[in-house]
């Protein structure tokens, strides 16, 4: 159902992988394989797919049918049992952890895809609130919230001054500015993102955001009453982890900043390709293309990339291959730009050195811009 693509594209012969020393030379078109999943219909996917087009808007989303059906077949029960009398144990828990972190990206990546473009059509439009409202919970997610912050805010404001996830004015390579990213929004965001629609006169987005936030909570607080340990384990642990998950996942997709064009798609996203991440995740490493198109199916997106390449090399694209967000945040920590350098996908005319590309990389984390120097000018 789900199938590589082959194109033809100006990247350097290695994909960035280069041995100390080598010699770098012109880059030219050449064939590349761009090893995400694309939909390519086969009989049988033809025949459950119009099954579903009874029930869902696009017969390419049947992966996310099959994904709530597992997750709730496994993480609902588990968190389910232990708020059982005599049904709590440490066996459990850890199962039950290990579960919402195994399915923890596709998940939110379900969410996201689901938040851009419907999954259930009429009359089963209801359905569309059993992702955020039922098993976004027990993923740490509140309802509404994810879909308010993400489709409401922070594509509207596209990483800038008044997006309340920027990255701007924090230097990207740096653990203790992170640190501060994360705790703030882990504190602060929601409360801001309230603020931001009432400012904007957004009612339906602002009371979206304050309801979920309140069924959550209200939620989280009445069950420490039946079993602490349990409220926890599903519902206090995820809520952490989900975030930050969260935060780290924004802070790399949004680490490489070009100084003089900060608007620019191209230049204040990355996109990764040909990682796992990208088959168990809906290929959500396409950040570029998804900013360029928030609504683009994401069966789609490698197929945009590579029809476009020229223009990603003309904008200054940042493009890794073989690692995905996470990594990319991991190398930023460490401060490890060998590491990124050797996953570069060049898309210009000839290569950079690694020592070019190392450089490249640290100017465009190293620049910041206090929020309101934009208002301010």
């Amino acid at each position: 159902m789900y199938t590589d693509l082959r194109s033809r594209a100006l990247v350097s012969p290695a994909f960035g992988a280069r041995a100390p020393g080598k010699t770098h030379v012109k880059a030219s078109v050449v064939d590349i394989a761009v090893r995400d999943p694309v939909y390519k219909p086969t009989p049988t996917s033809d025949a459950w797919g119009r099954i579903a087009e009874h029930f869902i808007c696009d017969r390419r989303d049947l992966p996310f049918l099959k994904l709530m059906a597992i997750q709730s077949a496994t993480v609902i029960p588990t968190g389910v049992v232990l708020f059982l009398p005599h049904g709590f144990s440490w066996w459990l828990a850890g199962l039950h952890v290990a579960l919402v972190v195994y399915f923890l990206g596709p998940f939110v990546l379900m969410l996201h895809n689901t938040s851009h473009r419907r999954l259930f059509r009429q009359p089963w439009g209801w359905m569309n609130r059993y992702i955020p409202w039922v098993l976004g919970p027990f993923f740490g997610e509140s309802p509404e919230a994810y879909f308010a912050h993400h489709v409401g805010m922070h594509h509207p404001e596209n990483n800038l001054d008044d997006d309340l996830s920027t990255t701007l004015p924090y230097r990207r390579d740096s653990i203790v500015d992170f640190s501060r990213y994360f705790f703030h929004f882990l504190f602060f965001a929601l409360f801001e993102l309230a603020e931001y629609f009432g400012a904007r006169k957004r009612r339906a987005l602002f009371w979206r955001t304050v309801v979920g936030e309140l069924s959550f909570y209200s939620l989280a607080i009445a069950l420490l009453f039946v079993s602490w340990r349990a409220d926890l384990v599903v519902f206090i642990v995820p809520l952490v982890v989900t975030r930050f998950a969260m935060m780290a996942g924004n802070w790399a997709q949004h680490a490489f900043v070009d100084e003089a064009s900060p608007e620019n798609n191209y230049r204040n996203s990355i996109t990764c390709i040909n990682c796992v991440y990208n088959r168990r995740c809906f290929n959500d490493g396409y950040h570029i293309g998804h900013h360029l198109k928030a609504t683009r199916h994401w069966t789609e997106l490698p197929e945009e990339f590579a029809r476009n390449v020229a223009t990603y090399a003309k904008e200054g694209a940042i493009v890794f291959a073989g690692i995905d967000f996470f990594g990319v945040w991991c190398c930023l920590m460490l401060q490890r730009y060998e590491w990124l350098a050797a996953r570069l996908v060049e898309l210009g005319e000839t290569q950079k050195s690694p020592e070019e590309v190392m450089s490249l990389l640290r100017n465009r984390t190293a620049w910041t811009r206090p929020r309101s120097s934009a208002m301010a000018a």
